[in-house]
């Protein structure tokens, strides 16, 4: 992946506020890419404490991956901001950020 396009993704990134979440999708529609782009990004992120790549989660709501521990690790850093979860471990609905409009201009 050409380095522009992935210093672009973890821009986004890292304006998803603490205690909120956003999806591959969303991410990907805010930059004209596609979701697969936008984790095989964050998949490489070298900077995960600046690069909150635990706040990008699946459309449904389930938690994807993490490179960093898995997905119990993200499911703790994100419970620890706040973020509450459905009895089936998805996001709530009010935690999740679907207008690729709010990540460019924050």
């Amino acid at each position: 992946m050409d380095d522009s396009i992935a210093s672009k993704i973890y821009e986004v990134v890292s304006r998803i506020p603490r205690g909120k979440v956003t999806t591959y999708g969303t991410i990907a529609s805010a930059l004209g890419l596609s979701p697969r782009a936008v984790a095989a990004a964050l998949k490489k992120n070298p900077r995960p404490l600046v690069v909150p790549c635990h706040r990008v989660v699946m459309h449904d709501g389930s938690l994807g991956g993490y490179s960093y521990g898995g997905p119990e690790v993200k499911r703790r850093l994100l419970e620890q901001e706040g973020v509450r979860f459905d009895a089936n471990g998805k996001v709530l609905e009010e935690y999740i950020i679907r207008d690729p409009k709010q990540l460019l201009y924050r």
